[in-house]
């Protein structure tokens, strides 16, 4: 994997919670995606998965029907003070002050997460079937607790980008077979703080889960990814994204997201779903839709 050039993105914009990257070929290196002659090759998809911990498969999704879909999230957001008054609700302009909180809140939690808009884009049938047939299932279950992000440019301080985590903690009553799809919501170049996988994460992870010497609480591991870096003597990986594209991981591959420093001031939108044989283990507590306070 080639490390980031200069020509596609400024060192200056990678922080993540205000922790800055180190650029330097060590510790930051590009997110690859999965070439086009494995693209229908599932036991390269396998191989490549059990090595990298992630699938990067560009241009999955229609382009089309992800901006919609974000044109959506964000009218139904309209004078929560997420966006701009006024502006166009496919750009996502942001705001900048004016939130009201308990507003936004409702139309999320209450409209938006058990509407029937993002329940179709979560079982898009592009996305379920490429589980089934990756996974080899009759049956495969998305999970009900279905997370859904905005983050506005120059939100600032730790919790507001992704903290670093693997997703097992959180998952613990149900299989480590299980699978998450990232999806960004429109486009998310590398300033408007997309996903990030620290690599070759997932060997250590998985080596102490087996050991027991690693039973994290469900809890964010940190929010200082360089460090963590230095830790796992690791590069983070990291690449812009286009609405269509899709990402793959397990649930022991370590990964965050970067600050939004997004020069144009538009809103990162993007969901998280996870799927997994439907005769796995199947975590009870995560079938219940997302609610800000549900403590998962």
């Amino acid at each position: 994997m080639s490390t980031i050039e200069a020509s596609a993105a400024s060192t200056d914009v990678l922080t993540s919670n205000g922790h800055r990257l180190d650029p330097s070929p060590r510790r930051l290196g590009r997110l690859e995606p999965v070439p086009d002659a494995e693209r229908h090759d599932r036991a390269a998809l396998r191989r490549r998965l059990a090595r990298d911990g992630f699938l990067f498969l560009p241009g999955f999704l229609d382009r089309a029907e992800i901006l919609e879909f974000r044109r959506y999230y964000f009218a139904a957001l309209e004078g929560t003070g997420v966006t701009a008054p006024g502006s166009d609700p496919l750009l996502g302009r942001a705001a900048y002050g004016g939130l009201d909180r308990e507003a936004m809140r409702r139309a999320l939690f209450r409209d938006i997460v058990p509407g029937p808009e993002y329940e179709a884009l979560c079982r898009h049938p592009r996305i379920a079937g490429f589980y089934r047939w990756l996974l080899e299932a009759e049956e495969v279950h998305l999970h009900r607790r279905k997370l859904i992000r905005h983050v506005g440019p120059g939100e600032s301080g730790v919790g507001t980008a992704t903290q670093a985590h693997y997703d097992l903690v959180y998952l613990r009553e149900g299989t480590g077979r299980v699978l998450s799809s990232w999806i960004p919501l429109g486009d998310c170049p590398i300033a408007r703080g997309p996903l990030i996988y620290l690599e070759g994460s997932h060997h250590r992870v998985l080596a102490e889960e087996a050991a027991g010497t690693l039973r994290r609480p469900a809890a964010s591991i940190t929010a200082d990814l360089p460090a963590l870096a230095e830790e796992y003597d690791a590069r983070w990986l990291v690449t812009g994204f286009r609405a269509g594209d899709m990402v793959v991981h397990n649930a022991y591959v370590i990964h965050a997201s970067l600050d939004n420093a997004d020069p144009e001031g538009l809103v990162r939108l993007s969901t998280d779903i996870r799927y997994q044989s439907a005769t796995e283990v199947i975590d009870p507590r995560w079938q219940n839709h997302w609610a800000w306070d549900d403590g998962l």
